[in-house]
């Protein structure tokens, strides 16, 4: 079994900065991509950002130049840096991971994990 925990979520000025930490536990598992999607108010889950298990970043449009995705492979953790906030990413952000799972017969399989989401608001 593997979890993810987000921490971090808030309320804050447009303009302004949060970062959000996304925290992976569990035993026998390796985590490879990781990932940031975000749900609006009345609207689809969308991608944010995701982070390959050697650093590779893809960002959506919306927020290229504002957001930075990282990891620490380590502590199996993955940030969010949101500066500049808009209005429109208001949403509850929620953290994604492709997992490598080994049971405890040595079989191995893949898993896909989601946080439980943190709130973003961004209002003055």
């Amino acid at each position: 079994q593997v979890q993810l925990v987000e921490s971090g979520g808030g309320l804050v000025q447009p303009g302004g900065s949060l970062r959000l930490s996304c925290a992976a536990s569990g035993s026998r598992f390796s985590v490879n991509t990781m990932g940031w999607y975000r749900q609006a108010p009345g609207k689809q889950r969308e991608v944010v950002a995701t982070i390959t298990s050697n650093g590779i970043t893809n960002y959506a449009d919306s927020v290229k130049g504002r957001f930075t995705i990282s990891r620490d492979n380590a502590k199996k953790m993955e940030y969010l840096q949101m500066n500049s906030l808009k209005p429109e990413d208001t949403a509850v952000y929620y953290c994604n991971a492709d997992c490598t799972v080994v049971g405890r017969w040595g079989d191995v399989r893949s898993l896909e994990v989601w946080g439980q989401g943190t709130l973003v608001t961004v209002s003055s």
